[in-house]
């Protein structure tokens, strides 16, 4: 009986152990590629490490493991990735929008070439209709880094 008892107890601690090397590899995931995901696994291997130690079954075990994991993922993720994820890269042209400049390279929307000069900064740009060097215009909107613009 005390053999029983002290291989059932080894067990339990091999079994946590190994649930904590899980969580810990987890964890430096997480850190080295931040993704939000394998900081689940980790939670769900401790949850699994505490039930190893006080004796629960490999049954139960895998079970909080998975409770967890699925728990977590579910009502923790998205909430995580809108308040860390951030604003990602900002846009360099949303600025621009609404401000003055002046048509350096006549702009021609059958081709779609032409260049204006925005707060000292030459932009490639577009417009409905032809617009010659010199002309005053206004920013409407970006495509990526060419500017829309309209006479102003």
């Amino acid at each position: 009986m005390w053999l029983w008892l002290l291989l059932r107890t080894w067990f339990s601690q091999i079994t946590a152990v190994v649930w904590l090397v899980l969580a810990f590899v987890s964890f430096v995931i997480e850190v080295s590629i931040p993704h939000f995901g394998f900081a689940f696994v980790g939670a769900g291997a401790l949850v699994a490490a505490a039930a190893a130690f006080f004796g629960f079954s490999i049954p139960f075990q895998l079970g909080a493991f998975i409770v967890v994991v699925l728990a977590s993922l579910v009502l923790l993720r998205s909430a995580l990735l809108t308040r860390l994820g951030g604003q990602g890269v900002p846009s360099r042209t949303a600025a621009l929008i609404g401000r003055d400049g002046l048509v350096t390279t006549d702009i021609d929307p059958r081709i779609g070439t032409g260049r204006v000069n925005i707060g000292g900064e030459d932009w490639a740009a577009r417009s409905a209709g032809a617009l010659a060097a010199g002309t005053r215009v206004r920013v409407i909107g970006a495509d990526g880094i060419v500017l829309e613009v309209t006479n102003s």
